[in-house]
């Protein structure tokens, strides 16, 4: 077989798809000449096939006489050609190749990869030149709104499937906090105790309470126990970040759940009701709830007394809510406290003068006038007068055989 014959199948056995050897003749205009080794024919190397990054300069990745394993993957003919031989050859797709064939049964293996763009439904990632996708859903154990914040990161992520023939490299990221919380709740199960006090960050505040991270492990602070006073949203009272103090309520290392209190570790509004409001005192109030017995008026947070019906106005109130509303203003006197009770009671009435009771009226005419005081009666007194003289009895004879007129 002569030179030409060789070259000819030389030629021949170029296909697309093949690997094969090329050297670096030359870079021009942002591409490299290629010779691909043992067929005489040449190919082109461009930036794009080279590396993702189009700002990039084609010279840091190559030189002339560098010789490299490349993919095959158009011929290029035409005027483009030149009536010669031409193909456009990768680097990048061959690497691409070797990283497919790399991760064929690696389902289930935990992998670093880099986070190019976030894009509908996800994430786009890169594992060595293989594009990979994270579903939105498996970013994070819970739902993620800004997916732009990881653009730009190496994460870790589970491998979920792979599929060369589809192009399809799915991966979670949420498989991997799951099982780094797992493994952190166990290391902190075993160091945490039911009472002990310790301190977290607020790491997320929902409409029911505040997730506390106290090092690995959230636990919940219920709404009920933020604070001493009544909280209608628990963003009142933490924010994501603070550092907190908390009390563990309790640990249920089999479901995972860890319960905290925030109040518990503040000191109760009923440890000082004494000093501030003492029995007999005035003190002004809120009234935060009415019942048919009385009114629940709020002194400081945390601390409610009650004003009983029977102490709301001098004047006979048949339902309070004739009388009071909620969020209404009211001074009140202390009729007495019971901190031990978490009790006391108060008085509206107590602050007003009592009406004079009204005067009587007794006279014909339906006038009013005052009654004036009876004076105190007299006792009767015994009756010595003596009887009219009759015939036949004398003074001795009515007086008895004792009297001596000489004792007169």
């Amino acid at each position: 077989m002569n030179e030409f014959e060789t070259l000819l199948n030389s030629v021949e056995d170029v296909k697309v798809r093949d690997v094969v050897k090329g050297e670096i003749l030359s870079i021009e205009n942002g591409q490299a000449q290629v010779a691909i080794v043992g067929t005489g024919v040449e190919g082109v190397l461009t930036l794009r096939e080279i590396t993702s990054d189009r700002d990039a300069d084609i010279n840091t990745f190559v030189k002339p006489g560098d010789v490299l394993d490349l993919l095959v993957i158009k011929q290029i003919v035409g005027k483009e050609a030149e009536g010669a031989n031409v193909y456009l050859l990768s680097l990048k797709r061959l690497e691409a190749r070797k990283a497919w064939t790399a991760l064929e049964g690696k389902e289930g293996e935990i992998v670093t990869v880099k986070v190019t763009k976030d894009v509908k439904g996800g994430l786009s990632v890169d594992f060595n030149g293989v594009r990979g996708f994270i579903p939105a859903s498996m970013i994070d154990t819970y739902f993620v709104k800004d997916t732009k914040k990881f653009v730009g990161e190496e994460i870790e992520a589970k491998i979920i499937e792979v599929n060369a023939q589809e192009n399809r490299f799915i991966l979670s990221r949420r498989a991997v906090v799951e099982a780094d919380a797992l493994e952190a709740k166990k290391e902190a199960f075993a160091q945490l105790q039911e009472g002990d006090i310790v301190e977290g960050t607020v790491s997320r505040v929902t409409n029911f309470g505040a997730f506390v991270d106290l090092g690995g492990i959230d636990g919940l602070v219920h709404v009920s126990e933020l604070s001493h006073g009544r909280v209608k949203r628990p963003s009142d009272v933490v924010k994501p970040g603070d550092e907190i103090q908390v009390k563990i309520l309790k640990l249920d290392e089999e479901a995972g759940r860890l319960s905290l209190s925030l109040k518990a570790t503040q000191k109760g509004p009923w440890e000082e009701v004494e000093e501030k409001a003492p029995a007999g005192s005035t003190v002004e109030g809120t009234v935060k709830r009415l019942t048919d017995f009385g009114a629940f008026v709020e002194l400081y947070p945390g601390v409610e007394g009650l004003v009983h019906v029977s102490q709301i106005s001098w004047e006979r109130v048949e339902n309070p809510k004739d009388v009071l509303k909620v969020g209404q203003v009211v001074n009140v006197k202390v009729l007495d406290v019971k901190p031990e009770e978490q009790r006391i009671s108060l008085s509206i009435k107590a602050l007003e003068e009592a009406p004079e009771r009204s005067a009587r009226r007794n006279n014909e005419d339906g006038e009013k006038r005052d009654r004036k005081p009876r004076a105190p009666r007299k006792a009767a007194k015994p009756s010595y007068e003596l009887p009219e003289t009759q015939e036949g009895f004398s003074l001795a004879d009515f007086l008895g055989d004792d009297f001596d007129i000489n004792d007169l």
